[in-house]
């Protein structure tokens, strides 16, 4: 399940251009990004700077209006309508992690995780469990496989939601804060299970306000501000020392909470 043969010099993500617009809002200005193979971008900004559409993009599960996204060997030209298989090969290389988890709540542990496999990638169940239940043990979930989703904790329920990111062998993790809708407690586990994922070289692109995990794990930072990537550098630049205005007084807001 580890990317280990990924090489890490090699770019896996690239974003050109990309914008959107809700009605008269504009969303996503022009955005431009590079993530090399196993490396980590970490995206912070405030709400309703574009960070989810973002990453919604980049997984086509939204359609913006122009750019083109790159993933691995699948390229994606916006400037017309992509077709469902343009779309389509940008899910098959990439995986999203929820906010709320987004879990199907009438499917057991099990079920959530084998969905994927099993009915979009049509690998054998045999395999598929197999490998889903050396992820639950993993996570020290072995015994939840049968439950339901209600029966989880929050921080249960978002571990799941990453296992069933896993399961389908992505190149691209997607990670849209996932640890805002928890409670304090809860944090450490699923923070804790990215770290691994992060050591074993996965690519992930992380939407967060865990300043002290992106300082940690992230390769680079981009600083989204009302749709346009107003700073990008590494965690030693952007969250030590950002030079712009706006970049300081959000991570000052950030780390220095009223």
């Amino acid at each position: 399940m580890s990317p280990t043969d990924l090489t890490p010099t090699q770019e896996l993500l690239t974003v050109r251009g990309l914008t959107n617009r809700f009605g008269q809002r504009q969303v996503l200005d022009s955005v431009d990004l590079t993530v090399r193979r196993g490396q980590v971008l970490a995206v912070i900004g405030s709400s309703g700077s574009g960070k989810t559409t973002l990453l919604r993009c980049l997984n086509g599960l939204e359609v913006p209006d122009g750019g083109t996204v790159a993933l691995a060997d699948a390229k994606v030209d916006f400037a017309r309508r992509p077709s469902r298989a343009d779309l389509g090969r940008l899910r098959d290389r990439s995986a999203m992690v929820f906010q709320h988890h987004n879990l199907f709540p009438h499917k057991t542990v099990l079920g959530n995780i084998t969905e994927g496999p099993l009915v979009v990638q049509r690998r054998a169940r045999t395999l598929v469990e197999a490998e889903a239940s050396a992820l639950l043990r993993r996570v020290g979930l072995a015994d939840r496989s049968d439950a339901y989703p209600h029966q989880l904790s929050g921080g249960e329920q978002q571990r799941v939601g990453i296992l069933r990111a896993l399961a389908v062998h992505p190149q691209l993790l997607l990670f849209d804060e996932p640890t805002s809708a928890l409670d304090p407690e809860l944090v450490g586990d699923v923070l804790a299970l990215m770290r691994d994922l992060v050591r074993e070289g996965w690519t992930m692109v992380v939407v967060t306000h865990e300043l002290q995990f992106a300082r940690d794990v992230a390769h680079q930072v981009a600083f989204l501000d009302e749709g346009r990537v107003a700073e990008l550098g590494p965690p030693s630049q952007v969250l030590a020392d950002p030079s712009q205005e706006r970049t300081r007084q959000f991570v000052h807001r950030l780390l220095h909470p009223l």
